[in-house]
């Protein structure tokens, strides 16, 4: 029993550490990844999408449209998860460039999801930027 209750608390250790987030690490990746598209204030207006065919959205407002921040459809649009992307989306896929230690994180289900430290971090400062 108490080797099943210290795994168990080495466990719940370990996820507490892997769901850490850095805003400003996300900022940093956001400014260097995203910002040339979404646009430095991630208004969608960045200083490519007037090149683009199909413009980017803004990001400021993802909680807004969807009812609740969507965690999980903005992982799996930047690490490639998502079908969309993989196959055609304009959105490049940034999976090899967010690698990293492995994270988990809570989708707005309260599901978790496995994805990189950088992603979580990116996704942390996607989230204190709502309006």
């Amino acid at each position: 029993m108490k080797r099943i209750f210290a795994t168990f608390t080495a466990l719940c250790m370990m996820q507490g550490a892997a769901q850490a987030q850095d805003t400003e690490a996300g900022a940093e990746l956001y400014d260097l990844h995203c910002a040339v598209c979404h646009g430095a204030e991630a208004r969608g207006n960045g200083p490519l999408a007037p090149a683009l065919l199909l413009q980017p959205p803004g990001l400021r407002d993802l909680t807004e449209r969807h009812g609740a921040f969507p965690t999980l459809r903005v992982v799996s649009r930047i690490d490639g998860r998502d079908p969309l992307v993989s196959h055609g989306s304009p959105m490049p896929v940034y999976g090899p460039f967010f690698e990293g230690d492995d994270a988990a994180m809570k989708t707005e289900s309260g599901q978790p999801i496995m994805t990189s430290q950088p992603i979580v971090d990116l996704v942390a400062y996607l989230k204190e930027i709502q309006e």
